[in-house]
């Protein structure tokens, strides 16, 4: 074998190596949920304005521990929050 061809075989395996643990990594560190029960995750802890009565959770934050209250997860990429169904961008 040539030396070329182990120093693109070992970059490649390194390659791959890198791209698995970054895959590994959690994606949210948050969650956060409007008051009519909807519930994304977020990436950073976002300073949402009062007016849009969004309330972010740790990322171990279960609705279970919420009694009385009704939630459902509503995923979507990007900065935003949702209202009235609505994923709105900001």
């Amino acid at each position: 074998m040539s030396r070329k061809f182990l120093m693109q075989s070992a970059l490649a395996a390194l390659l791959g190596t890198g791209a698995i643990v970054a895959a590994a990594t959690p994606a949210s560190a948050y969650v956060a949920c409007n008051r009519r029960g909807d519930c994304w995750h977020v990436r950073e802890r976002h300073h949402y304005r009062p007016a849009w009565g969004i309330t972010v959770h740790p990322d171990n934050w279960r609705w279970r521990d919420a009694r009385g209250h009704h939630y459902r997860w509503r995923e979507h990429a990007g900065r935003g929050y949702w209202r009235s169904g609505v994923w709105i961008t900001f």
